[in-house]
């Protein structure tokens, strides 16, 4: 593909391991409450599971709707991501400002379906309330090396879906190399993606910091290249606070404070938020609490 001639990877896979050595030892200085309260604030709050019902979609809105009456001092959420049937009742049921709902769709996990379903799913979650679309490259067809069509159906979505944030999930853990994680990177962001995502939370790994690091790079180089700033959003495989602080530890390093927020930066994780507030709350008070807001 012609685009990518345009961007040769300028660094190894030494260098990228060095450099998630180097962001390790900065996470380690940034487990503060101001870190880990930003960590809280980029959060996709996320359920997708086979067995989500309505219910479940009601919950979580609710649980976001409570929490700052609840915490005081901690800012919320950045969204709730759900599977499309959901998000019209998320919309319903939310309530606290500057909190948005995203919808994976097009296939989601395998995106092994055909390009106007993609497309129909996309703008009906749109519809529904979605302000973001989480949709995942056909991994086969990249994996085949047929970039020019994953380039296709991620502009064609893009272009369906209007003014909501795409987020595009390259699958890291399947793409395995340095070279398909930078060049997966690169499509996807000259094709409009929004937000660059490294997994779907359903195969492993999910998240890793090497990952992160070359969608950083490759997030640095596009905007180097043509002034555009994309965001970036590691997903799967958070639990700890640590596990996220190395996360904002590569982001600060590579990409800098201007990235630094949830209009360029999320975490999509579960499990990560009741564990930062515990963490928070311990180094403000110095208490150990049960959280289980969520």
């Amino acid at each position: 593909m012609e685009l990518l001639n345009q961007y040769p990877i300028p660094f190894s896979m030494n260098d990228v391991n060095q450099k998630v050595v180097e962001s390790k030892e900065l996470a380690q200085k940034l487990f503060t409450a101001e870190y880990l309260k930003l960590a809280f604030s980029l959060i996709d709050l996320t359920t997708l599971n086979s067995t989500d019902t309505l219910e479940k979609g009601k919950l979580f809105a609710q649980n976001v709707n409570s929490f700052s009456a609840k915490y005081k001092g901690i800012p919320n959420v950045a969204a709730i991501c759900v599977y499309p049937p959901l998000v019209k009742m998320v919309a319903e049921t939310l309530k606290t400002t500057n909190v948005g709902i995203a919808s994976v769709a097009a296939g989601f996990p395998s995106s092994q379906t055909y390009l106007d379903v993609k497309v129909l799913e996309c703008k009906k979650a749109v519809t529904d309330g979605a302000t973001d679309i989480d949709i995942v490259i056909s991994l086969g067809t990249w994996l085949a090396g047929d970039y020019e069509t994953v380039y296709h159906e991620i502009k064609t979505i893009k272009e369906a879906i209007g003014n909501a944030h795409l987020k595009v999930i390259l699958e890291t853990g399947a793409l395995t190399t340095l070279e398909n994680i930078w060049n997966a990177s690169i499509v996807a962001m000259a094709a409009g993606a929004d937000f660059i995502k490294t997994s779907t939370g359903k195969m492993e790994p999910a998240a890793t910091p090497e990952s992160v690091y070359i969608m950083c790079e490759a997030i640095a180089a596009f905007h180097k290249k043509t002034g555009k700033k994309i965001a970036l959003k590691p997903a799967g495989g958070m639990v700890t606070s640590t596990d996220a602080l190395v996360y904002l530890a590569i982001v600060k390093l590579v990409l800098g404070d201007d990235w630094m927020n949830n209009r360029m930066f999320r975490l999509g994780a579960s499990r990560l938020a009741n564990n930062l507030v515990k963490d928070i709350i311990k180094l403000e008070t110095g208490k150990e609490e049960v959280v289980s807001h969520f």
